[in-house]
């Protein structure tokens, strides 16, 4: 039984910069795991050790999701191998591609029972990536996951746990199914010098386009960038001398510029 994990290796938006005209700068920020991905590989660990099952992450981009460092990060988390589609075609790749090219990694890994996913990816957010990858494969999706627990220690029927908009419900599960997982669903292992060597010596397969073909979907291209408009400031001054009057005028104008 193989459980796989689709990770992502994206530009830090802490380290962006926002010009005056609105474009975003990505020059200076730096590649990282994508932030909630740590989060979904240790559901993925656990349920892993709990079934004895090996635990797979699958990933895709441009040229430097291959590299070294890319590869010891992800692996350091807790992966027992990674398959990598590296292409240059993928740098940019948009919520649709890369959900079309993480389903045909998912089926050249083979027999898989479960993917998991972090719920949104650091970069862009869109939360829609678990849902394509989902409909790419014909698979179910679950979003909001918090737990994922075997029943009777084996993967194919599993105990699911999501976050619904009154509480939390329980649901049944038989594979495969695609789980999108919620951001505090655990708190991720902080990899340490031992993970990290450990990573160097764990496999890796890299792949690209013309090993493994996928048809990628034309993604929408930025034409422009703008600030937010500002609105123009209204100086309203309000007589204090009376103060229950003035109250009352205070909160007529912030009622008014729908500020409460």
């Amino acid at each position: 039984m193989t459980i796989v994990v689709a990770c992502k290796w994206a530009p830090n938006p802490q380290d962006a910069s926002v010009g005056p005209d609105g474009a975003v700068d990505w020059g200076r920020a730096k590649p990282a795991v994508s932030e909630y991905d740590p989060v979904a590989v240790e559901v993925g660990r656990l349920l892993a050790d709990a079934t004895g099952s090996e635990l797979v992450g699958v990933t895709v981009g441009g040229p430097d999701v291959a590299s070294a460092l890319a590869r010891k990060s992800l692996l350091s988390r807790g992966l027992d191998r990674l398959v990598v589609l590296a292409d240059p075609a993928l740098a940019a790749a948009g919520t649709t591609a890369t959900g079309l090219a993480l389903a045909a990694l998912v089926r050249h890994v083979g027999e898989v029972d479960v993917v998991l996913a972090g719920d949104a990816s650091v970069d862009s957010g869109a939360q829609l990536v678990p849902a394509v990858l989902a409909g790419a494969l014909g698979w179910p999706a679950l979003l909001g996951v918090g737990a994922v627990s075997a029943v009777d220690g084996g993967t194919a029927s599993l105990t699911v746990e999501r976050a619904t908009g009154t509480g939390s419900e329980d649901l049944a599960v038989r594979g495969p199914v695609v789980l999108a997982v919620a951001a505090d669903a655990v708190v991720p292992r902080v990899p340490g010098m031992k993970d990290i060597l450990a990573a160097g010596k764990r496999p890796v397969e890299q792949l690209d386009l013309q090993t493994l073909p996928v048809e990628l979907p034309a993604g929408p291209d930025v034409v422009g960038t703008a600030p937010p408009a500002l609105r123009a400031r209204r100086r309203q001054v309000v007589d204090a001398s009376d103060a229950p009057a003035a109250a009352a005028e205070l909160v007529a104008a912030l009622r008014a510029d729908a500020v409460i």
